[in-house]
């Protein structure tokens, strides 16, 4: 008797403790136990039960994120990534690359942004949804739409006094130097693709952000570095100068600035602003001024 009653308040505990969980805590032990199966049922149940809880689109757009994911492999003449297999041939060359990448199912993330627009429309001062969202669309490299959710996130900012939460509605700490960090990281993704079509991107965010911060100097230098690409030297020293009136002793900021002037055949001024970068910069800066100043110094 004593067995069975032990085991029937074992069972009520057990249960009792299950039902404690919220849906978002089972969700994540599922998600850690990979059970895509069991994530999907207790998503359905969750929708039924709290259909407007915030974090049932944050979790539904997990689900199909990580449910897009394939991994592909693919045999390439170019090393792809750094666990690349090498196959060689008879004379000890590189025959192939064998290279691991991830391919994403389109009806599956088809679904999975269906899921965040709507939490995006219903909670839209949530950041972890837009760039959640962000970061999947980088994934896939759709950088135009990855490009209009940045300036959607830096507009609406604007309209809310960048007064931003996280996940479960918690306010985000130093919410506005947060945002602009974030939205850095995502314009040097695309300077990163060293694709030349993402230029015109890369100018959309930095000039978004100036529209409302002008004293933003990640984005002047942002917009200089495309100016510069695009042979457009004096615009380049012009937006790279009120940057240095921010601050003048940003040795990024003066390095750019010798970069232009060289660029553009000043030497002198090319001269002065490597001075000033090595004056403020660390060691690494200033060994690698010294190598620019000995080139620069080489061409006279």
């Amino acid at each position: 008797m004593m067995n069975k009653l032990y085991i029937a308040l074992l069972f009520f505990i057990i249960v009792i403790s299950v039902n404690a969980q919220t849906f978002q805590e089972q969700f994540k032990d599922l998600v850690t136990k990979k059970d895509t199966v069991a994530q999907l049922r207790l998503l359905q149940k969750w929708e039924k039960t709290n259909p407007d809880d915030p974090e049932l689109f944050t979790s539904w757009f997990n689900y199909y994120a990580t449910k897009s994911m394939k991994p592909l492999i693919s045999l390439d003449k170019k090393q792809k990534g750094k666990q690349s297999f090498i196959a060689k041939d008879a004379n000890d060359s590189v025959a192939f690359y064998l290279n691991e990448s991830t391919r994403f199912d389109a009806d599956a993330l088809k679904s999975g942004f269906a899921y965040i627009n709507k939490g995006i429309a219903k909670f839209p001062e949530r950041l972890d949804m837009r760039f959640g969202k962000t970061f999947i669309l980088g994934k896939i490299e759709d950088y135009d739409n990855f490009t209009k959710e940045v300036i959607k996130a830096i507009e609406f900012g604007q309209k809310i006094n960048n007064q931003w939460t996280w996940t479960d509605n918690k306010p985000v700490e130093d919410p506005l130097n947060f945002m602009l960090a974030s939205i850095q990281d995502y314009s040097v993704q695309l300077y990163n693709t060293n694709d030349d079509a993402q230029l015109p991107n890369m100018q959309k965010i930095a000039e978004t952000v100036l529209k409302y911060y002008p004293d933003n100097i990640e984005s002047l230098s942002n917009l200089s570095i495309v100016q510069m690409l695009n042979k457009e030297y004096d615009k380049a020293i012009a937006t790279l100068t009120k940057a240095e009136k921010i601050n003048p002793k940003d040795y990024i900021v003066l390095n750019n600035l010798a970069q232009a002037y060289r660029s553009k055949g000043d030497k002198a001024n090319a001269r002065k602003y490597y001075e000033l970068t090595a004056k403020y910069g660390d060691n690494d800066v200033k060994e690698f001024v010294k190598q620019q100043l000995e080139k620069l110094n080489e061409k006279q």
